[in-house]
């Protein structure tokens, strides 16, 4: 079904399913200012336009590539590779300082039934360590971050992520906040719910015709 109006579809009633798989940034976690303050930090001075806010933010959920080669169109892959581990290193010593997660997160996670898992463009590893650190990683069955393999849009991180808890596309729900979300479990064949309290613009998400809307983490209760 078509979504032309996402905001009619935002309390429609979302059955319970056997497996939930979130994105974080934007789904689970508002990261917004930590992320994009590092890039801000790390690529404006080799940038030949101010950097605002919105226009970072705008790229959360896709690879840093895609950000850094925008800007710097004329860049080397080993000049692109040497900002991407600047950034790294910069998000790292952030310590998450300006994240925060949003209302009702927490308590939905502990009140869903069925199995849990990520997929985030963020690595496991630091994926891991966010979740652990605002309390969330006890209520995962599997914590999956994109290792060395395409970012969403393309489906690898959710197929991973099935994978790994023995789940059958019927068997899921995607939880994400961006185009390349809905993108992305379009690909995997699973149902996908958008997220309008995050970074993603509707009409942009409303193309890929989401199963389900939600403004609000607590609507995904059955």
């Amino acid at each position: 079904m078509k979504a032309n109006n996402p905001r009619s579809l935002a309390t429609k009633p979302i059955p319970a399913f056997p497996v939930y798989i979130f994105d974080v940034d934007g789904t689970l976690l508002d990261s917004a200012r930590d992320i994009c303050g590092a890039i801000h930090e790390v690529l404006s001075p080799h940038s030949p336009k101010p950097l605002e806010f919105q226009y970072l933010r705008d790229f959360i959920g896709f690879h840093l590539d895609v950000c850094f080669q925008e800007v710097r169109p004329d860049f080397s892959r080993d000049q692109l590779n040497d900002l991407i581990q600047q950034y790294r290193t910069v998000y790292t010593g952030r310590n998450h300082a300006s994240t925060k997660l949003y209302p009702g997160v927490k308590e939905t996670l502990a009140a869903l039934s069925g199995r849990k898992s990520t997929a985030t463009t963020k690595g496991t590893p630091t994926t891991r360590i966010v979740l652990e650190m605002f309390g969330l990683l006890p209520h995962f069955d599997h914590v999956q971050g994109t290792d060395g393999f395409p970012c969403k849009p393309e489906p690898d991180v959710l197929l991973r992520s099935m994978q790994a808890v023995g789940a059958n596309p019927d068997d899921c729900l995607f939880v994400g906040d961006s185009p390349a979300d809905m993108e992305a479990g379009r690909r995997a064949g699973v149902r996908t719910c958008a997220v309008l309290y995050g970074y993603g613009k509707r009409e942009e998400m409303a193309k890929w015709s989401p199963d389900y809307w939600i403004e609000h983490p607590s609507q995904l209760l059955a």
